[in-house]
């Protein structure tokens, strides 16, 4: 009976916060990425007694614990308890835990609830949301999409899958509740989505492309993760998909229930609505209606390609939920754009350095060479480092690209199990010579190498895999490489 009133109260969540009074909720996994303090602190606020656990220790986690410092919480650290699992009757779980943890089992064993923070985030919000998902351009979207809104609303950040502002927090931090919630989800955090039985009003899923291989048994677990960031939506929300992306016609065959909209760098087919481009410009159809929007001649002069989807994702949500809102081509030339994705972090004489390292994907790095590996003058030169931890995706296409550009570019490896196989797929002893077991070694030989060119240098930080060898994540990894480049290059 005791668990029966507890399962209602964490289902009344929306209609009352003060449900989880009392409640004991176990926080699974605190993480270092911001997000795991802001679920513990939220849930304080709600009245709930908190326990954290955490397979790191407690000097690993020293600035997460720093954050919750003097506040009731029960700490597990270096381990997992399974009798934390057991007795308490929530357990919410960081992003980053696998559906198949043997602990999360011990919970479902013993009837537990089981939460995150996006499952939390839309039981209780009641704002209208824009989420946004994809193996690709999901954060640029994220941030090109609140930019644009703030046109008319002041209070919009970026949230969700970002450091600085998780969904728990920004649902506290919001002072004018009309503000939409623009939120970027991963497809760990959409996992548990499907419980709270409320969607977003606009639901967008950039592109669909190998990626977290170590964590899904295929592709189509990856997608189906994606997919329930539209699976509750109705008839009155929107759903926006990547017409190019060869994905989109697996998600359609879940008939979604919500009005389908698609961008297209291409003319759309008759009947289907959206934003494509004719001509560099781009047109928006809807109930068979077309209107010019803008040109985007400039923008992808000066942003490249690879940035049009993005913002032709975030430019269709904007027409879609605020039609009053006139974009400009002034507006998308000052959009933003997010550090350690493709971010130019010095420019100096003939050299220019790039940091690139949430590039965690072979595709990720495969666009920054398209990008960067174009020699505009022939004595250009191109220095790639790259490298890092395998998630068990294929390096056959990334190595074909560097092949590519082998007669412009020079490869630096950081030694990792990732590098091994792209190395093994190079198949060619010019592009293995170059391997260092750190960062730093690294860096110290890009500067080398550039001191050897006459003419321009870019170094592009592009590792195309994860960071969890070397590095807490691929921020901490961003953020070491941009010390070394002070450290070296100013």
């Amino acid at each position: 009976m005791i668990l029966a009133l507890v399962r209602d109260m964490i289902a009344q969540m929306k209609e009352s916060l003060n449900s989880l009074k009392g409640i004991k909720v176990l926080v699974m996994g605190l993480g270092l990425h911001g997000g795991g303090v802001a679920t513990v602190k939220w849930l304080l606020k709600q009245g709930a007694i908190v326990s954290a656990t955490d397979k790191r220790d407690a000097k690993t986690l020293a600035p997460s614990l720093q954050a919750l410092k003097g506040l009731p919480v029960r700490y597990t650290l270096g381990r997992h308890d399974a009798g934390d699992f057991r007795t308490n009757d929530l357990i919410v779980v960081n992003p980053a835990v696998p559906r198949e943890s043997e602990y999360l089992a011990i919970a479902r064993k013993a009837h537990k609830r089981i939460e995150n923070d996006t499952s939390l985030f839309f039981a209780v919000n009641t704002t209208s949301t824009i989420a946004i998902t994809g193996t690709r351009g999901k954060t640029s979207t994220t941030l090109f999409l609140a930019e644009l809104l703030k046109k008319k609303y002041k209070d919009v950040k970026p949230s969700g899958n970002t450091p600085e502002n998780a969904l728990l927090k920004e649902y506290s931090r919001r002072k004018k509740k009309d503000t939409p919630v623009v939120c970027e989800l991963s497809s760990w955090q959409l996992e548990h989505l499907p419980t709270s039985g409320k969607a977003a009003h606009i639901a967008i899923i950039t592109n669909l492309f190998p990626d977290h291989l170590n964590r899904y048994k295929d592709m189509n677990a990856y997608a189906d993760a994606k997919a329930n960031i539209f699976l509750q939506q109705t008839a009155q929300d929107y759903l926006i998909l990547n017409k190019q992306n060869i994905w989109t016609t697996y998600f359609l065959k879940k008939k979604p229930k919500s009005q389908i909209f698609f961008i297209s760098t291409t003319p759309l087919k008759k009947g289907e609505q959206g934003l494509f481009v004719r001509h560099q410009n781009l047109i928006f159809r809807k109930n068979g209606e077309e209107k010019s929007v803008l040109s985007i001649t400039k923008f992808i002069s000066e942003r490249g390609v690879h940035n049009l989807e993005n913002l032709m994702c975030a430019l269709l949500a904007t027409l879609l939920i605020e039609k009053k809102i006139k974009v400009t081509e002034r507006d998308i030339l000052r959009l933003s754009s997010p550090p350690m994705r493709q971010e130019i972090i010095y420019k100096k004489g003939s050299i220019i350095i790039v940091n690139d390292s949430c590039a965690t994907s072979p595709d990720g790095t495969i666009v920054a060479l398209e990008r960067f590996g174009k020699p505009k003058i022939s004595s250009s030169c191109l220095i790639a480092i790259i490298g890092g931890t395998d998630k068990e995706l294929e390096f056959s296409d990334l190595a074909r690209v560097l092949k590519k550009y082998s007669q412009t570019t020079d490869i630096i490896f950081l030694e990792g199990s990732a590098t091994t196989r792209l190395q093994k797929k190079l198949n060619n002893d010019k592009f293995q010579q170059e391997t260092f077991n750190t960062l730093e070694k690294c860096v110290k030989a890009a500067k080398q190498k550039s001191l050897e060119v006459k003419g321009q240098v870019t170094i592009l930080f592009s590792p195309g895999a994860a960071s969890f060898e070397k590095f807490l994540h691929e921020f901490d990894r961003g953020k070491k490489f941009t010390a070394l480049v002070k450290k070296y290059f100013h």
